[in-house]
């Protein structure tokens, strides 16, 4: 059985742990939990007729101040990006966490979720920004933790994304 470390980064309160949630207990719950440091859970799915064994890292959010510790992803096979659609400011802190990680790292498998699309109608991120992003290689995907909208796609994709890299030393095989 494979076994991959995947990290969900972003701002503070953006919906990573929710997503977790979402994804590996079907569950969501509206009251905001401060993550300290990494939470980690663990979720096997089948892919493609193999057995794969996610390691979810759910890194603190980063403020102002207060950056993701990248000694913690570099051993991440990818990671998902999150973003909170409805404050502008966590898309820069996506863009800047993005870039150090393939500064400081390599490049890795990753996805850009806009979560909470539940509440698309109070976006302060216009459509031609996350068309540019598209154009510029990111793959974008809306999600609600809260309603469960594309959660367990965006997973699913990232993890085939995994497998379909090119095989580097991976201690977590």
């Amino acid at each position: 059985m494979l076994k991959k470390k995947i990290c969900l980064l972003g701002s503070y309160g953006v919906g990573k742990t929710s997503l977790v949630a979402r994804f590996v207990h079907s569950m969501f719950d509206d009251k905001y939990h401060t993550t300290v440091g990494v939470k980690i859970d663990k979720k096997v799915l089948t892919l493609e007729g193999e057995e794969l064994t996610l390691m979810l890292w759910d890194m603190a959010g980063e403020e102002d101040g207060a950056p993701v510790k990248l000694n913690q992803v570099k051993d991440a096979s990818g990671y998902l990006l999150v973003i909170d659609g409805t404050r502008a400011k966590t898309l820069e802190v996506a863009r800047s966490i993005q870039q150090r990680v393939e500064a400081e790292i390599g490049a890795r498998p990753f996805l850009a979720l806009i979560n909470k699309a539940d509440l698309r109608e109070t976006w302060e991120i216009p459509d031609s920004t996350w068309t540019e992003l598209t154009d510029s290689g990111w793959t974008l995907l809306e999600t609600s933790a809260k309603s469960g909208q594309h959660v367990e796609e965006a997973f699913f994709a990232l993890s085939k994304r995994i497998l379909q890299a090119p095989a580097e030393e991976d201690e977590n095989d």
